[in-house]
């Protein structure tokens, strides 16, 4: 039986770049080659598309890669390589895009994947820049019923009275990935400081009341009413607020925090921290997987943090060691996001 030909997309121009390549280096240990033929396509710092034969170490710098670019034709389906001056055609079964942050996560890359035709795992357009606004995240999510931080936004330009607040506050880019550009300010004389470090990465700012609990995750998966759910995490902090994929040496764990993995809180606050990522991943449209990470307070009551809709993959990350710690090794997580991306797309169309 022929294999299908998956195409994995990662790295890309995001400042989360280095940890999409280390993702789908994991991914490549992990998917089912007996199955699934692998495409590695690589997206350089600097938005070069190349197809490589793995996602090694020097891969943006290896001659053996080559240009290549995903087709919007759609009767392509695929890649057109360049091949000695010319253009060769490769189609793809299915795309997994191990992308993080703005141009992975955020729809842009899904739109691209759309008018291919091609099937694509993980979130839909919508759902992928719905949760990339932290802002018009936490709106819908709160008609939905679900606990969100009070929050304001600075658009372009735009200025806050800072007498107005009430402290703490994180201040952070509406749209951007991992902890980048996020600060916590304690007093109105920090304000005008961590508003101009949010704005290198995003020209529209939230600012958000410090919840008081402990950070929860729960890794999500699959479509529908009751999707799966992997064990709960708790980010367990010495000192700071958690910064993701900003260490000096990750694999070694994190400068200030570690994750628990089954979450040492109550029975009954597991289930709801469950129920509530399962919540969330609807009422935000969520499609394939995700990771929704959220506070749980003092009180019991579980407040939705952020949404990933393409969550890291490493040796590290946190989906994987949830969905893991849940009896679903990172293959079987693959093989089922892909099997749903392909079985899930009408005819002619790649949904």
């Amino acid at each position: 039986m022929a294999r299908l030909k998956v195409g994995i997309i990662f790295g890309g121009r995001s400042d989360e770049h280095p940890i999409s390549v280390k993702s789908a280096r994991e991914v490549a240990k992990n998917l089912d080659v007996e199955k699934y033929e692998p495409f590695y396509i690589g997206i350089t710092k600097s938005g070069v598309w190349k197809l490589c034969d793995d996602p090694g170490l020097d891969w943006e710098n290896d001659g053996e890669c080559r240009p290549a670019v995903l087709a919007p034709d759609s009767g392509i389906h695929g890649l057109l390589v360049l091949q000695e001056g010319k253009y060769e055609t490769i189609r793809l079964d299915v795309v997994l895009p191990v992308l993080h942050g703005p141009q992975g996560e955020d729809g842009a890359t899904q739109g691209l994947l759309e008018l291919s035709g091609i099937p694509y795992a993980g979130c839909d357009v919508p759902s992928s820049a719905l949760c990339m606004d932290k802002s018009l995240a936490y709106v819908v999510a709160g008609s939905a019923g679900i606990a969100t931080p009070d929050f304001r936004t600075l658009t372009a330009g735009e200025d806050i009275d800072a007498d107005r607040l009430s402290y703490p506050v994180f201040v952070k880019p509406a749209r951007s990935g991992s902890s980048f550009g996020v600060s916590k300010v304690s007093g109105k004389d920090e304000l005008p400081g961590a508003v101009e470090t949010a704005r290198r990465y995003d020209s529209k700012v939230l600012i958000e009341e410090a919840v008081t609990g402990e950070e929860v995750g729960c890794a999500v998966l699959g479509s529908g009413l009751d999707p799966t759910v992997g064990e709960v995490d708790r980010i367990a902090l010495s000192h700071g607020f958690f910064r993701i994929h900003q260490e000096d040496a990750p694999e070694r764990g994190s400068d200030n925090s570690a994750a628990i993995v089954p979450a040492d809180i109550p029975a009954a606050s597991r289930a709801l921290v469950q129920e509530t990522a399962k919540a969330v991943y609807r009422a935000l449209g969520c499609g394939g997987l995700a990771r929704v990470d959220m506070f749980l307070t003092g009180d019991g009551r579980v407040v939705l943090n952020e949404v990933n809709t393409f969550p890291g993959m490493t040796s590290y990350s946190r989906y994987p060691r949830m969905m893991a710690a849940a009896g679903l090794p990172l293959a079987d997580v693959l093989d089922r996001v892909l099997t749903a991306a392909l079985t899930s797309a009408p005819t002619g169309t790649s949904r």
